[in-house]
């Protein structure tokens, strides 16, 4: 059966609580299999026959109904993390500190990209754009980038960022 990750935008901070020992359940009760959770955030790996936006919009409408606020859901499959892992292009830099590097996953892949907009987020921050995701790569802190998500959010749509340490994690449990 397809793997999936789903990751969810917005809970358990700014007074939107989600206990992930719900999120397993609520799995569960939408026919989505095998569901394994990694921290607090909303981070949730299972499996489904069904495809990743019928995986995301069924965990939409279920979230939805326990949350304060609207959650947007966004899914990836086990080859697509393995391949934003491996694709990664700032893992190529010598004496890169990997702590410093967040993926932005983008629910939908913009038609024309505003990069103009995307470069004068960035400052000093850098960034690559494939179709679907920001490669971020923070020297300083992500918590003084501009580059934060709720910004490539306005330029870019709905998305979910997640440091590298969680994206490995999220794409090693998607490939057990």
């Amino acid at each position: 059966m397809p793997v999936y990750v789903a990751m969810l935008r917005a809970v358990n901070v700014g007074g939107n609580p989600l206990k992930m020992e719900w999120l397993r359940e609520a799995c569960a009760e939408i026919g989505l299999g095998d569901a394994r959770t990694y921290l607090q955030s909303g981070n949730v790996v299972l499996s489904s026959r069904l495809g990743a936006e019928a995986v995301a919009k069924k965990l939409k409408a279920k979230i939805d109904g326990q949350t304060r606020l609207p959650v947007p859901v966004v899914v990836r499959t086990a080859a697509e993390m393995a391949k934003i892992v491996s694709e990664n292009p700032f893992l190529k830099q010598k004496g890169l500190d990997a702590s410093g590097l967040y993926v932005t996953f983008l629910k939908r892949a913009p038609a024309k990209p505003d990069t103009a907009r995307l470069d004068k987020l960035a400052g000093r921050d850098e960034y690559r754009l494939t179709s679907r995701e920001v490669y971020l790569h923070c020297p300083i802190t992500y918590g003084q980038s501009k580059f934060s998500n709720t910004a490539v959010e306005k330029v870019m749509g709905s998305a979910t960022t997640r440091n590298w340490n969680t994206v490995t994690t999220l794409a090693a449990m998607a490939s057990e």
